[in-house]
């Protein structure tokens, strides 16, 4: 089949480009990145092209959406070269990609119905700027805040991020713990804590700090937070259409691969039999 597609109807790169709205000029660019196979080139100096290159446009340009512009570039690379088990490895780390970030979005949903009701009271236990705790009935001064909350390097310790971190999400509106008046120090209230873990799961999630204060904004001016459901629907939504294209951009690679030929299909596993 590769022998019949290699050999046979000639394509112009306008031809190609057509096909995909694309300029001939990105077309070439393809080829040259080794997206495309090389080129065969007419006694003028004139790249000619056939079906089995519009396949390969066709692969790369299906596996885009789901896997991103570098790594389909590396996915059709490989594939060039004859290394389809790279292809297929930089295809299982996609997808493990979107698996990780499903869990992502899954542990922001319950950060969120967790949050939904006040976590312990401050007032209960103070934690030191040191990390240690303290009852309201014990500490000194350096220990605990007038009327309790967390300090920055016990809240940074749980989140699992520098209290640097914590102080670049406060420059950046996404955290506003006040002053302890006795000590100088930060201090996180319920809602300070409530905003620094929401922060924190959408980081996780990809959000960039300009896309998380207004949603933060939006929690505090809305006294809930409610506001997130939308953005997490969104984020929600946004992962299925991943994956979804994932599916398309597999089925497109793998007709390229068997217009290819050559030895690229997995191996045959003899059946487990039980003994009897």
């Amino acid at each position: 089949m590769a022998r019949n597609l290699q050999s046979g109807e000639r394509l112009r790169p306008v031809d190609l480009a057509r096909g995909h709205g694309l300029s001939t000029q990105a077309v070439r660019n393809y080829e040259e990145a080794g997206i495309l196979p090389a080129a065969a080139r007419t006694p003028h100096g004139y790249r000619t092209y056939t079906p089995l290159h519009a396949r390969a446009l066709g692969a790369f340009l299906a596996l885009v959406p789901g896997h991103g512009h570098p790594t389909a570039t590396s996915i059709m690379r490989a594939v060039n070269r004859g290394a389809a088990d790279e292809a297929f490895g930089l295809i299982d780390e996609s997808h493990a990609q979107l698996l990780d970030d499903r869990r992502t979005l899954q542990a922001v949903e319950r950060a969120v119905r967790d949050l939904a009701p006040a976590t312990a009271p401050a007032s209960d236990v103070v934690v030191s700027s040191h990390g240690s705790t303290s009852g309201m009935s014990g500490g000194g001064a350096g220990s605990r805040s007038g009327s309790g909350g967390a300090f920055i390097g016990p809240l940074a310790q749980e989140l699992g991020i520098r209290p640097a971190t914590l102080r670049k999400w406060e420059r950046a509106g996404l955290v506003r713990p006040r002053r302890d008046p006795l000590t100088g120090y930060r201090v996180y209230g319920e809602a300070d804590v409530r905003d620094a873990r929401l922060a924190h799961q959408l980081r996780r999630g990809g959000y960039l700090l300009e896309q998380i204060a207004p949603l933060l904004d939006q929690v505090r001016a809305a006294g809930g937070l409610e506001p997130l459901e939308a953005a997490l629907g969104d984020w929600r939504g946004r992962l299925s259409a991943r994956g979804r294209a994932m599916l398309t951009g597999a089925a497109e690679l793998e007709a390229y691969l068997r217009a290819r030929g050559g030895d690229l299909d997995p191996p045959r596993v003899a059946p487990t039999h039980r003994p009897v």
